[in-house]
């Protein structure tokens, strides 16, 4: 499997890296039997999932649930949820909160632990004390996962204060 993590909120460059630069990637897991999986939501997994769908791996859609049952999503995401929904072979539910951030970062922990790749997606802007980006590529390696993290040209990694880190 292939996970992918970073912010929502992603600029327009940041947004089309997974559709430009991993292209290749996907294939390659294409032919060794391996699929994508994504959390349900705008951004970063939308991207995802139309790179995934057009370089050839299946695709699996985690869903938020609550007793079993899908959650409701906020019409953002009900929205992309929607796109991911037709470009995906498999669903899968998982018991989070999708209007809970603590919630959806329980389930994006959960992502990377049976992946074997990981890539990251960042933009350079300063973090807004909600991007968990870091956090998740450390709990992907810490299960063993080849993370990349993806950048667009030109970008900066910016600390909250705005200087360079």
């Amino acid at each position: 499997m292939i996970a992918v993590v970073g912010r929502t909120d992603l600029s327009a460059p940041a947004l089309t890296l997974p559709e430009e630069e991993p292209r290749p990637r996907p294939a390659g897991f294409a032919r060794a039997g391996r699929a994508g999986r994504v959390r349900a939501g705008h951004g970063r997994s939308v991207a995802f999932g139309r790179a995934a769908r057009g370089a050839g791996p299946a695709l699996v859609t985690v869903l938020p649930s609550r007793d079993g049952l899908p959650a409701w999503l906020g019409e953002r995401d009900r929205k992309a949820a929607g796109e991911l929904l037709s470009l995906s072979q498999q669903v899968r539910l998982l018991e989070y909160h999708p209007g809970d951030r603590t919630s959806c970062g329980t389930a994006d922990e959960g992502l990377p632990r049976s992946c074997a790749r990981v890539p990251a997606v960042g933009d350079g802007s300063p973090s807004s004390g909600r991007d968990t980006t870091a956090h998740l590529v450390a709990c992907a390696r810490g299960h063993g996962a080849d993370v990349e993290v993806l950048w667009p040209r030109g970008a900066e990694h910016r600390a909250v204060g705005g200087e360079p880190s």
